[in-house]
């Protein structure tokens, strides 16, 4: 542990140690690389006399002091423990520890494997010295192969990404305007506060409430954004680094999660093809297994898997053997562009014309199995051999698992081995909560633990493919960087979309936030999990906190000592909050246990230690579950028996093994909401982790979206319902995750502001309404505008824009998807967010769990034809009454002013502005009830112009809203004028 603010080696994980000044031992005064003297003595023995972190050269006090402590002999080096591996594997497995109250988690992100393998490469250089008679003439190596082995010692050093923030004039000016935009927002707001209008009391009062809350709404969207960054990744140095040509691969091993329910929506030929693009991954096959969770125990599921398995043997190697991208192949094959340019191979054309012949078969196969399970037999299911299928009843079924491919001997076509592919369905029994997505996915993490127990775990949905197939070795240079990865929970990728039309009426593609908010969370603790697409650190998914986490929760304290400081500040007496602090990191961390301890012991002692420390209270029953979290680097006994270790998967997927434990609490996806990713992600950064965003410049993953209006609105209806219950319930970051004092405040905003933003809902449906009401009444919730007024309306109007136009320039996001975000902004929030919070209090509160169906029509058989689909649903109800509403107060705005006279002009142009904004925002909404834009119903033209016609000269000739006249002096008027 780290003690007296002394750092801790990054190359052995021993303390640095001090001068004989009392300092801290600094090597590279340029960057303070992290390296304790024995190290430094040994680099510099070996010829390196430059850092090697920024290949500075050392500078000659260094060198003199490591001459010093040569002649004396005081200080014992390691370089006589670093000469074998053994030793070096020993003492790296002992400073090794997933616990939160420990610092010396080091380097099972891979610096001591790179520091044996640079060991490797250095014995073997003294090797080849020892057997030369002639030591200066024959241990000559050629200047190429010096030069060669210099480049990938330097390449393999080199750190494996860099942080690449927003140039600092567009930061500084980005940062200026959104302050002069909060002050000009506080003097609008003052003035629209002390300025009641007394004629529209009731309409001004409304305006300035929903104008104060859109105000609290954007500083929470706005501040998050404050330190936007921008991430590059260097694949070629960590393969430098962990791959060697004729050594094995030191890269992590990754388990891949692919979760589906019902293949009847979820088209198993979609699934196929995410699971082909994960077994044809660049990266080594023995890393790589993909488990597919089929939540709906369906034949059809196991069966199509069974037919992917087979079309995988063809697939994979055609996929490696010309490099092609993406590794889906129906996304591949629909690709319209040259497929023989930069092809030099003169198989390459006679092979695809085959694979595309075999792909064609394999989907014949899998749409006749799709026909067969469209009716199910009276009797269930039967498999071949003529038994039951175990999943007739979804609802009441045992735990299924098949292992397709892997470990069982199963090759592909040229004899290479295949990735493991592994059938998952957890067992469902009446009278237990199986917690939908969630509970899947724990399943998941518990048998991919027994089976594989990777130390890294990528999740997606069955219709995100893996697009780039290098996205895990991008991913890998975060996690596996021991100056990066260490406090790194996950990576997030962006998602990206198939099958958008190009103006992305409906803004599914989600520009804005993946863009522009996302980057802004990276540059404080990292973006929220999103839901598919993310590498996780198995560690942090166990509960555990970050390994470095005591220096980061000290540094605030008056009694601890920064790692950067030289000098150890004098301690101070703990006062009541930092006591109590303390003790909320202890509740957090209950299930956290220090390896270090549990090594030196034998198997004996060790199991005594696992019951004394009441792992199954946290972790379950399965032994062979909780062994696979102590091992550090992941991986499975070389001992274990295959058919012990299925009886066991079987078992940590039965549905009654999460009673009395942690799962789902404080481990694993949590549960209590709809939207279980934001719960996962936030858990995980108020333990004091941190998260990164990758964005390759192929995108990593691609998926599909609902394009067509229902089906979009109902996605976003269960979104905004997960954060209400998030919002509802003892997660809120409203309150949760004070105490420990990890979640930093702008962090913490962030995700306030995901579980409010449906409340904006409510203020944002009366906003919309308030011009329509205008028109008709005939008056106008701001009074006359003085030079004061026009200058905070100016002000605001050009502060807002300025926003906008620089976030453009440092996200590179298009003016288009930055107003389909606005328009869908109005959209979502009048129709699918109203809904999500109302239907949230009944759910939570009175027990109500009220779901809104939608019925389909037909769709086209085009491109987007699904764009155009009629889908009815209540959830269009409030935004086409808003919409009406609207066009009905222009009207008889309009009609009014040519009967009042040219002086109702001009406060009409005022109303008509606020009016035209909905209008404006709500256009999309109205495209897409109204379908195909050149197939607009005429029968809908017809009553729309006839309705207009006739409420317009009612209007004039009646009018509900102007002062009633005395009928006897009308009477009186008419007589006098003899009409």
């Amino acid at each position: 542990m780290m003690e007296s603010g002394v750092p801790l080696c990054n190359t052995c994980g021993e303390q640095i140690g001090l001068t004989s000044n009392g300092e801290v031992f600094v090597a590279c005064h340029e960057c303070n690389y992290p390296i304790c003297r024995s190290c430094f003595e040994y680099e510099i023995k070996d010829g390196r006399a430059s850092c090697i972190r920024c290949a500075t050269p050392y500078d000659d006090s260094s060198l003199i002091t490591d001459g010093k402590a040569d002649e004396s002999g005081g200080h014992t080096t390691m370089a006589s423990h670093l000469s074998k591996d053994q030793d070096v594997g020993l003492h790296a497995r002992n400073i090794s520890s997933v616990s939160t109250a420990d610092s010396e988690y080091i380097d099972e992100y891979g610096n001591p494997i790179w520091k044996n393998r640079v060991e490797s490469w250095k014995e073997k250089k003294n090797k080849k010295k020892k057997d030369k008679s002639k030591p200066v003439k024959e241990v000559q190596i050629p200047v190429d192969q010096q030069m060669e082995e210099k480049g990938q010692l330097a390449e393999a050093s080199q750190p494996l990404s860099i942080v690449a923030p927003i140039p600092r004039t567009q930061q500084t000016s980005y940062r200026i305007v959104i302050i002069m935009r909060l002050i000009i927002l506080g003097l609008f707001i003052h003035y629209r506060v002390t300025h009641p209008v007394d004629s529209a009391y009731a309409l001004w009062l409304t305006s300035v409430i929903c104008e104060i809350w859109f105000a609290f709404s954007w500083v929470l969207d706005q501040f998050p954004k404050w330190s936007p960054v921008n991430r590059t990744t260097f694949i070629d140095r960590l393969s430098a680094r962990y791959e060697r040509e004729g050594e094995p691969s030191q890269l992590a091993a990754v388990d891949f999660f692919v979760s589906t329910v019902d293949p009847l929506k979820e088209p198993p030929l979609i699934t196929a093809n995410t699971v082909l693009s994960i077994l044809a991954v660049d990266y080594p096959v023995d890393k790589v297994s993909c488990y597919v969770s089929d939540d709906g125990a369906a034949m059809l599921t196991f069966e199509s898997l069974a037919e992917t398995a087979e079309f995988s043997r063809k697939w994979v190697p055609f996929c490696k053997k010309f490099a092609i991208e993406p590794r889906a192949p129906e996304f591949y094959f629909s690709q319209k562009f040259d497929y023989l340019k930069d092809k030099v191979q003169p198989s390459f054309v006679k092979e695809r014309r085959a694979m595309k012949r075999e792909y064609e078969e394999y989907k014949v196969r899998i749409n006749a199995l799709v026909a067969k399970a469209q009716k199910t037999p009276d009797e269930g299911w039967t498999m071949q051999d003529g038994t039951p299928w175990p999943g007739n009843n979804t609802r009441d079924h045992p735990g299924m698992i098949q292992v397709f491919l892997g470990n069982t001997g199963a090759h592909d076509i040229e004899g290479n081995e295949l990735p493991r592919l592994v059938y998952v369905s957890r067992e469902k029994r009446p009278g237990y909560q199986h917690h939908k997505k969630a509970g899947a996915e724990n399943a998941l993490v518990r048998v991919s633990a027994v089976l594989t127990n990777a130390p890294y775990i990528l999740n997606l949905d069955c219709d995100h493919y893996v697009n780039n197939s290098k996205a895990i070795r991008e991913a890998m240079c975060f996690l596996m960087d021991p100056l990066v990865g260490r406090d790194v929970c996950y990576v997030q990728f962006p998602q990206r979309f198939d099958g958008i039309d190009k103006s992305d009426r409906y803004a599914n593609r989600n520009t804005v936030f993946f863009d522009v908010n996302m980057k802004g969370l990276d540059g404080i603790q990292g973006p929220m999990y999103v839901g598919t697409g993310c590498v996780f650190n198995r560690q942090a998914l166990y509960g555990y906190g970050p390994p470095s986490l005591p220096n980061a929760t000290k540094v605030s304290s008056s009694h601890s000592s920064c790692c950067c400081c030289l000098r150890k500040k004098p301690a101070k007496e703990k006062d009541p909050a930092e006591i109590y602090r303390d003790a909320k990191r202890e509740d957090l961390n209950a299930a956290i246990f220090n390896l270090r301890e549990i090594e030196s012991y034998d198997e004996y002692e060790r199991s005594l230690l696992i019951s004394q420390m009441s792992f199954e209270k946290t972790f379950g029953m399965s032994s062979v579950f909780i062994e696979s979290t102590l091992m550090e680097n992941g991986g499975v006994a070389e001992s274990a028996n295959p058919s012990t270790l299925i009886k066991e998967a079987i078992q940590v997927i039965s549905c009654s093994y999460e009673e009395k434990t942690a799962w789902g609490k404080e481990i694993g996806w949590i549960y209590g909401s709809v939207t279980e990713d934001i719960l996962t992600g936030f858990k995980m950064h108020c333990r004091g982790w941190r998260s990164l965003y990758c964005m390759p410049v192929r995108p990593a993953f691609k998926g599909s979206a609902p394009i067509n209006l229902s089906d979009r609105l109902h996605q976003v209806l269960r979104w905004a319902l997960g954060s209400v219950e998030i919002f509802l319930s003892r997660h809120c970051p409203l309150w949760y995750g004070w105490g420990g004092g990890r979640l930093k405040l702008l962090q913490r905003l962030a995700y306030v502001n995901t579980i409010v933003y449906p409340f904006t809902s409510l203020p944002l449906v009366a906003y919309c309404i308030l011009p329509a009401v205008c028109l008709l009444t005939g008056k106008f919730i701001i009074p006359t505008l003085s030079n004061l007024a026009s200058a905070l309306f100016l002000g605001l109007f050009i502060s807002i824009i300025s926003t906008s136009v620089l976030e453009l320039r440092w996200s590179g996001v298009s003016i288009e998807a930055l107003w389909r975000n606005e328009q869908f902004w109005v959209i979502g929030g009048v129709s699918a967010h109203l809904f999500a919070v109302f239907q949230g209090f009944l759910k939570m509160l009175a027990g109500v769990d009220t779901n809104f169906t939608v019925t389909a029509k037909a769709a086209d058989d085009t491109e987007f034809g699904e764009l155009y689909m009629i889908k009815w649903t209540t959830v269009l109800i409030p935004p086409t009454t808003i919409i009406i509403i609207n066009i009905v107060g222009v009207v008889a705005g309009f009609s009014d002013a040519l009967n009042s006279g040219y002086e109702s002009w001009g406060p009409l142009f005022g109303k008509v502005f606020f009016a035209f904004w909905v209008i404006v925002h709500l256009y999309p909404f109205l495209k897409g009830l109204m379908g195909r834009q050149n197939r607009t119903p005429t029968i809908v033209v017809l009553w729309s112009v006839l309705l207009a016609s006739v409420f317009s000269l009612v209007w004039v000739k009646i009018n509900p809203f102007v002062s009633k006249v005395d009928p006897s002096k009308l009477a009186q008027g008419c007589i006098s004028i003899d009409c």
